[in-house]
């Protein structure tokens, strides 16, 4: 029905009949679903589900991860949706902003309208072969786009564009270095494929459940689907994998990877077998995870959940289904049955020509690449750094650059690692600024680094400067002969500062040499106001010295 309805809107006048179940809304159109009783009251059914405790596992700890493991193994591939960033989509030229009013930014080819022929966008390829080349991929020279049957009402056409048999990149792999609180450790997992595709609408349910409204502005925006091998064995593995594609597609510049706007969305398939079994167990997808965390969280639940159902002897309750993650209950629920694989009846798409690549082409893409994340991390660490440095470093292309610039202009790298991982990010996070936010130059932290290791400033002197530098701006040189700041430490400077002080203060003096050594707090800041300089002042058996 909701076919039938798009395929009949024009797009200048809209004939709306008062009982169709497209409505107008503050200028907006809508297509309203109305769902029977039976559906929203399956659909609570479900939520109520994911709402109920088990008995045997409330949430997937590592800890008990790992007890109920032991003599099983988990199979993990993922299938990663990353949506590009390109000005238009993929087959039109409608812009996608995410956030913009629901079907503002639609046309008559978003829309799946008779008649209507799409053109391919070149930044698509441009981007799906720049990540292609940063995944160790093979690129096909030929490859076609394919007609992916199905249906659904935010999918307008009644198919998807996408790549079925010949995608346009196989056969790559991914490196990557686990964190050091996770245990560490170095890990390559296989990329199987690479394709092109659009991205369906999206439906916005109501809070009742009854209905649900389309909004065609994410349709035909481009995506590029990246299927891993099934080479992960826990949620850690897994979570990270994802987070080293977000970073390399950040890098890239193919997509701000953002999580929460849906432009990276993964979708994690798992099985559970005996260990030293070849056969794989029964697999089953899990959806709705917005944060790596959660998807750790996820895994590991399931792989719990899995392990248990073998060890009662009930495997044939893990049946191949798609599994929703529910954050506040911490588990995974049952969203919908798969009885069989799907029949999408592919076939080539016959408004599209192939898309062929040539060697010039690929060459020029091939050295128009940025240092990726797992380079720039091993060049960090012939610096000297410490992986957990590294890690931090590395995981941010801004923060990156940032070290990098001030490690050339003379900065050691160690204490360079030490001031961005200290009080700039402590501050970045207090603020929620990003590095390329701050006024601070990496020029200039250079120069703090150099004032107080030839000791023309104390460190407690630069961190007050930092925070100025971030917040204001300006050059360290200027703050320091502005606010005076030079560290006194010719010993005949401050023997006769400390005199001056003494003698200013006979009173103090002669009741610290009663007894009251309380007032060597006292004595310390008279010094401190006239030299700018940290003075420690201990007893001897005269009285008092610096």
């Amino acid at each position: 029905m909701a076919l039938i309805y798009f395929r009949c809107i024009r797009m200048n006048h809209l004939f709306l009949h008062p009982s169709s179940p497209f409505t107008k809304k503050s200028g907006v159109l809508f297509c309203t679903l109305q769902a029977s009783h039976a559906q929203v009251a399956t659909q609570v059914n479900f939520q109520n589900q994911g709402k109920q405790k088990e008995k045997s596992i409330q949430t997937a700890t590592k800890k008990t991860l790992e007890h109920h493991k032991h003599g099983y193994e988990a199979i993990i591939g993922i299938e990663t949706h990353v949506q590009l960033s390109t000005l238009t989509k993929a087959f039109c030229s409608c812009p996608y902003l995410y956030g913009t009013r629901p079907n503002t930014t639609i046309c008559p080819i978003c829309m799946g309208l008779p008649g209507t022929l799409p053109v391919l966008n070149s930044k698509v390829v441009e981007f799906a072969v720049k990540l292609g080349l940063a995944l160790n991929c093979e690129l096909s020279m030929n490859s076609k786009f394919d007609r992916k049957q199905y249906f659904y009402p935010d999918l307008p056409k009644g198919y998807q564009i996408s790549q079925f048999d010949v995608p346009i990149a196989t056969k790559g792999f991914i490196d990557l270095d686990l964190p050091v609180e996770f245990g560490g450790g170095h890990r390559r997992f296989g990329i199987t494929r690479i394709h092109m595709e659009e991205d369906a609408g999206k439906l916005l349910h109501s809070e009742t459940g009854s209905y649900s409204q389309v909004d065609l502005n994410r349709a035909g925006v481009p995506l590029l689907e990246i299927v891993s091998e099934p080479d992960m064995r826990s949620g850690v593995e897994a979570a990270e994998y994802a987070a080293e594609l977000q970073r390399l597609v950040r890098y890239l510049g193919v997509s701000n990877g953002n999580m929460q706007e849906g432009s990276l969305r993964c979708d994690v398939n798992i099985s559970v077998r005996p260990t030293g079994q070849s056969q794989f167990g029964t697999k089953v997808e899990i959806k709705n995870m917005n944060s790596f965390s959660a998807m750790n969280r996820a895994i590991d639940y399931e792989i719990s959940r899995q392990v248990l159902l073998h060890r009662e002897g009930q495997s044939d309750q893990i049946v191949q289904e798609t599994r929703l993650w529910d954050e506040a209950a911490q588990k995974t629920f049952t969203m919908r049955k798969k009885e069989g694989l799907a029949d999408y009846r592919y076939f080539p798409e016959p408004d599209l020509p192939e898309v062929v690549l040539v060697k010039e082409y690929i060459d020029e893409i091939r050295q128009s690449l940025p240092e990726l994340p797992e380079a720039k991390r091993r060049r960090y660490e012939k610096l000297g750094l410490s992986m957990q440095d590294v890690l931090f470093l590395a995981n941010d292309n801004n923060v990156a650059d940032f070290f990098d610039a001030a490690v050339e202009n003379g900065a050691d790298a160690k204490l360079a690692a030490n001031w961005i991982m200290g009080d700039i990010a402590a501050y970045l996070k207090n603020e929620r600024r990003t590095i390329d936010e701050i006024k601070l130059t990496p020029k200039e932290l250079s120069e703090l680094i150099a004032f107080i290791k030839n000791g023309t400033i104390s460190g407690k002197i630069g961190k007050e400067i930092l925070f100025e530098l971030i917040s204001k701006g300006g050059t360290v040189k200027s703050l320091i002969e502005e606010k005076d700041l030079v560290q006194i430490v010719d010993p005949a400077t401050i023997g006769a500062l400390v005199d001056k002080v003494l003698a200013a203060n006979p009173k103090q003096l002669q009741q610290y040499r009663g007894g009251k050594t309380k007032l060597q707090g006292f004595f310390a800041g008279q010094v401190w106001n006239c030299g700018s300089f940290a003075i420690l002042l201990v007893p001897c058996d005269e009285g008092i010295q610096g």
